[in-house]
C-alpha cells in the first residue's frame, strides 16, 4: 500500500471546450479545443505543463542522487500530440531538456534516470510514444 502525498482535485464542465477550476480555488481555467481560436487552454497543453514541471523536479532528483546542482536555467519543452491512429485518438510525447553547463552524457543519464522517477512518465511508459533528448 502507498502512502498519498497530495490529491488533486478538480470540478470540469463543459469538456474541451469548458472550464475546469480546483477544489482549492488555485486553478481556474477556461478550457478550448486544440487548434480552435478560443480563449482557454487544451488538455494537451495543461498535460504537457504538469508532465515537464515533474520531470524536471525528477532530474534534480536524479542529479541529488549524483550530488550534482542544477543549473538555475534548467528547463523542458515539452510537446504532447493528440493524434488520430486506427483505433482512435491517442497523445504522442517529446520531452527536451536543457542542463546548460552540464556535461551532455551527464545531462542524457540524469535525463534517463528521471524518467524512471517521474510519476507522469510511470504513467505513460509503455502507454505512449514517448521521445526523450538533451537539448
Amino acid at each position: 500500500m502507498s502512502k498519498v502525498v497530495y490529491t488533486g482535485k478538480t470540478h470540469t464542465t463543459g469538456g474541451r471546450d469548458g472550464a475546469s477550476r480546483s477544489l482549492d480555488g488555485r486553478l481556474d481555467i477556461k478550457l478550448s479545443p486544440p487548434g480552435s481560436t478560443g480563449a482557454g487552454t487544451n488538455p494537451e497543453q495543461l498535460f504537457a505543463a504538469g508532465w515537464s514541471a515533474c520531470f524536471l523536479g525528477a532530474v534534480g532528483k536524479a542529479a541529488a542522487e549524483r550530488h550534482l546542482r542544477l543549473p538555475a536555467d534548467a528547463s523542458i519543452n515539452t510537446e504532447v500530440d493528440l493524434a488520430l491512429g486506427d483505433d482512435g485518438y491517442l497523445l504522442r510525447a517529446r520531452l527536451s531538456v536543457s542542463l546548460p553547463g552540464i556535461a551532455p552524457e551527464v545531462a542524457t543519464t540524469l535525463v534517463e534516470r528521471a524518467h524512471q522517477l517521474c510519476p507522469y512518465s510511470k504513467a505513460t511508459r509503455g502507454n505512449i510514444e514517448v521521445e526523450l533528448s538533451v537539448a
